[in-house]
């Protein structure tokens, strides 16, 4: 069986509203194994680095603009979670990248206090974490995030009977 590891950032709305113990709990209760994790201040180029210029050319330059400024506006914590499947086993408990579609039971679908309608209208695409998307996208996020002596391998207590 192979492990995947994959990137979730807690934005500044997650850190700001005091949800990283009760975030961290959703990935650890599904038996996922945190690796990595840190708090950080994002520099502007990273934070661009991050979003990539194809949300420009899809959702305009401001889109990007607004997401870099947000992104950078706080520190974020960056987490590297690692398990069998992980990088969908996260975008599910995630939910949703509109909170408001995000079914209840994901981390969007409980903790989203904003409509994607009051989103568009204020321009605040305010939705907690960021996951990452797929495989190609886990490593370079995970490069961009993260040294490799910054990642970490242990054993959890339930390893042993479930890998």
């Amino acid at each position: 069986m192979s492990l995947e590891q994959t990137l979730v950032l807690i934005k500044p709305d997650g850190l700001q509203r005091g949800l990283i113990g009760k975030i961290l709990e959703r990935f650890e209760q599904r038996g996922l194994k945190i690796v990595g994790i840190k708090m950080v201040q994002a520099k502007k180029d990273q934070a661009k680095e991050h979003y990539g210029e194809e949300i420009a050319e899809r959702h305009g330059q401001h889109v990007l603009d607004y997401l870099v400024n947000f992104l950078t506006s706080t520190p974020v914590i960056a987490i590297v979670i690692q398990g069998s499947s992980a990088i969908a086993t996260v975008r599910k408990i995630v939910g949703s990248t509109y909170p408001g579609d995000a079914d209840l039971g994901t981390i969007r679908g409980d903790f989203n206090h904003t409509s994607k309608a009051y989103a568009k209208a204020n321009d605040q695409g305010h939705n907690l974490i960021h996951a990452s998307e797929n495989e190609e996208a886990a490593k370079k996020e995970l490069a961009l995030w993260f040294s490799i002596d910054e990642i970490h391998d242990y054993k959890l207590s339930h390893e042993d009977h479930v890998f």
